[in-house]
């Protein structure tokens, strides 16, 4: 299984950015998905995930309402919408699949494969 991320970049605070995420080597539907965010100096924690059918969705508190998950299983994709961006949300972005995890897996060591990243800059 392949993760590539992409649509990051610099935006200012109370702008939003629409992340991807392609999944390749096997058939999406079979795997749950999730954003996880990395900021410097900081561990890396959990953002959103999706179940397999993209039905059930489950969110970090500190992104409700901001963000949001979503996944084409037809296209291999999934996307992380984001609003209202504050200086806070900068990091670097990463997508993550399981196929054995139960939906809403909210821990790293729960997801076994990884995209490389995608930098979000928020200025003030």
């Amino acid at each position: 299984v392949q993760l590539q991320a992409y649509g990051g970049g610099l935006v200012q605070a109370g702008g939003s950015l629409r992340l991807s995420c392609v999944f390749s080597g096997d058939a999406m539907r079979n795997y749950i998905m999730g954003w996880f965010r990395q900021a410097p100096g900081k561990e890396r924690e959990f953002l959103a995930t999706s179940s397999r059918g993209g039905g059930s969705t489950y969110y970090h508190d500190f992104v409700k309402g901001r963000f949001t998950i979503s996944r084409d299983n037809a296209k291999n994709t999934v996307w992380l919408q984001m609003n209202t961006l504050e200086p806070e949300d900068t990091a670097v972005y990463y997508c993550a699949a399981d196929r054995f995890s139960r939906t809403g897996a909210t821990t790293q060591e729960q997801y076994r494969s990884w995209g490389q990243g995608t930098l979000v800059t928020v200025s003030s």
